[in-house]
């Protein structure tokens, strides 16, 4: 009688093993920064994380939830509005306040997708962009937090600026770290492959009884809530806030930017995206409109060539995965009885790797 294959299920790959050992090493070395690094590093670290942030909630709402939003600067500002509200006026540390921001605007996204959830997709998109309007039209006018000009966050007066700057990159440096964590294990969960059917055919997805408004409605406002921690982290580095910079549609087309760069729909896009954003604003941002062409000259090529994005293209042809989601079936080479090996070398390597949808513990 012969014996039929084993296989294990497995989801973690080598690639994976290391980076999340190398990992580890670069958050210690990382949070270590204050103690021997110069502030100006610090200062930069928090710029990009809070760039990164942004973009990898982004990556979740349109690259895993399928709605494309060019508005989402207007919870990013809301969060850092609300961060210096607490902290000028009520009198709240503005590091509490960071959280309570975030969670602000996550509530506010709430009455806010009644309205964007009305239009789909461009329509969608650009109804986003009008509502981010509305919020910067609406806090240009209330002369308490400055009006068109803005105001200074004077809560952190009387925090010495050394001080200020490491809490501030701590901070920072542990929103990345929660922010990659809580999107893959989301991504790993049950509701992760929900939202990855919707993605592709919402209408299959709701036929297989998967609740598609709940679903994008959570994602939405998991994203806004993201975007706002982004924001109000933002704004304690930077101690001053306006309109113009908290809404700006800056924040939507660079988080695009590094998301289509890195590969949309993989985490470990943004990720890619933020350190060649990161490497382009230092060595190139001098050279003014010449920088934003190169950009965009750059997103058009990765576009043409890279529809996948670079990350997406390397994981194409060579398989690396850092952040792997799906269980594979891999094939023991041991379990294969002697008698039903071929007797010849065949095309075919012996640890075939069989990729298939597991269902999740």
């Amino acid at each position: 009688m012969t014996a039929l294959p084993s296989f294990d299920v497995v989801r973690n790959t080598a690639a994976s093993r290391l980076a999340a050992w190398l990992a580890v090493a670069l958050v210690a070395v990382a949070a270590s920064l204050p103690f021997w690094g110069e502030s100006s590093w610090m200062r930069e670290f928090v710029e990009i994380a809070c760039y990164f942030i942004f973009a990898m909630m982004w990556n979740l709402l349109a690259g895993y939830g399928g709605m494309v939003s060019i508005g989402q600067q207007a919870f990013f500002g809301f969060g850092g509005y609300v961060m210096l509200i607490l902290g000028n006026f009520a009198g709240l540390n503005p590091f509490i306040a960071i959280p309570i921001g975030a969670l602000a605007a996550g509530l506010i996204a709430v009455p806010v997708s009644f309205v964007a959830f009305r239009l789909s997709g461009g329509y969608f998109a650009i109804g986003t962009w009008v509502i981010a309007e509305v919020f910067r039209l609406s806090f240009a006018n209330v002369s308490a937090v400055g009006g068109g000009s803005g105001t200074t966050l004077t809560a952190l007066r009387g925090i010495e600026r050394a001080t200020r700057e490491s809490v501030t990159y701590w901070m920072a440096l542990a929103c990345v770290v929660a922010a990659v964590a809580l999107v893959y294990l989301f991504l790993r969960s049950k509701r992760g492959l929900a939202l990855l059917a919707i993605r592709d055919n919402e209408v299959a997805a709701e036929s297989q009884g998967i609740p598609v408004a709940r679903m994008k409605l959570a994602v939405y406002v998991v994203a806004a809530f993201g975007a706002g921690l982004a924001g109000a982290l933002y704004f304690v580095g930077n101690l001053r806030i306006s309109p113009d910079a908290a809404f700006s549609v800056n924040w939507t087309a660079f988080a695009i930017f590094m998301v289509v760069i890195g590969g949309i729909g993989r985490i470990e896009g943004p990720i890619v995206g933020a350190v060649i954003f990161w490497a382009l604003n230092k060595f190139l941002s001098d050279y003014g409109t010449w920088y934003l062409l190169g950009l965009g000259l750059l997103a058009i090529v990765t576009t043409i060539f890279f529809k996948q994005g670079l990350w997406g293209f390397a994981q194409q042809r060579w398989g690396w995965s850092l952040f792997p989601k799906q269980r594979r079936l891999v094939l023991r080479d041991a379990a294969m009885p002697k008698r039903a090996m071929p007797a010849a070398p065949s095309s075919h390597a012996s640890n075939l790797e069989f990729h298939a949808h597991a269902k999740h513990q």
